[in-house]
């Protein structure tokens, strides 16, 4: 079945790409959420005037995108938890707790796009991925400090 998409899906393509996918995927994933609709001549016709702004507003989003990207590498984040001994944390510091910070200093980064592969549980300074965009990720420093 082609459908044409309304937004970008991860591992299948961007807004307004038509895209062949099985029965079952788009009518029991993509177009009870409306990422989708049914790709046949009218809609095509339409999506095809529809692309040049599309692409002016993919542009758009990218280069927004870029631009956090830059002031999220100059900035880093310091976030103090308690210790015991060795210096192992009590706990650890997830995509949650980066979250809170990032978003407490004016930066609108969600939690489910921060990539860590395991939460952070020594201290120290970690990088973590933040992927703003499928073809844009900025790297951020991360300071874990012991809590006084």
């Amino acid at each position: 079945m082609q459908v044409i998409l309304r937004e970008n899906v991860e591992n299948l393509g961007r807004t307004g790409d038509i895209v062949k996918v099985s029965d079952g995927y788009a009518r029991n994933f993509l177009l009870p959420r409306n990422l989708c609709f049914m790709a046949d001549a009218k809609n095509i016709a339409v999506i095809e005037h529809h692309k040049r702004s599309l692409e002016k507003k993919r542009l758009t989003q990218k280069s927004g995108s870029e631009e956090l990207a830059k002031k999220l590498a100059d900035f880093s984040c310091t976030i103090s938890r308690k210790v015991g001994e060795h210096d192992k944390l009590f706990g650890s510091v997830s995509s949650g707790d980066i979250a809170e910070v990032l978003n407490a200093a004016g930066f609108a980064v969600e939690k489910r796009s921060i990539q860590i592969n395991e939460p952070i549980k020594t201290l120290g300074v970690h990088t973590v991925g933040i992927k703003l965009q499928s073809e844009v990720t900025a790297n951020l420093k991360v300071w874990v400090v012991k809590a006084e």
